[in-house]
């Protein structure tokens, strides 16, 4: 038998070790670090979908998924801020005139923007 072999399907090297082949996986070392959303991703993909949870870690790229989505995440949410306060007419007349109605408007767009981009990005397959 050969001592190490590759699997083309999931891009693995293995290792015989007595009867068995085992994946050589590395620990990486350095703390990964992701945002707000890419926390919540990787939260929903251990609750909800962990075999690409698992997939994910074994192919090295969990942390690049996650940098992604929290990104994507993070320009979706902006985009909708930006684009309610002009549809809603949230403007900064109104924050000059009224500050506590300008902040209730805000809050009330970024907590719509933030709903929107979790169940378009984070909570998505």
């Amino acid at each position: 038998m050969k001592k190490q072999i590759y699997d083309e399907k999931n891009g693995l090297n293995y290792t015989l070790h007595g009867d068995y082949y085992l994946p050589d996986l590395e620990i990486n070392e350095e703390e990964p670090t992701y945002g707000k959303y890419g926390i919540m991703r990787k939260q929903f993909l251990k609750e909800h979908r962990s075999a690409r949870y698992q997939y994910l870690v074994l192919t090295g790229k969990l942390t690049e998924h996650l940098n992604q989505v929290d990104k994507e995440a993070r320009e979706k949410v902006e985009m909708l801020v930006e684009q309610m306060a002009e549809r809603w007419g949230v403007t900064e007349e109104l924050k000059t005139q009224n500050q506590m109605e300008w902040v209730r408007r805000m809050n009330n767009i970024k907590a719509n923007a933030e709903e929107i981009a979790l169940k378009e990005i984070i909570y998505y397959l």
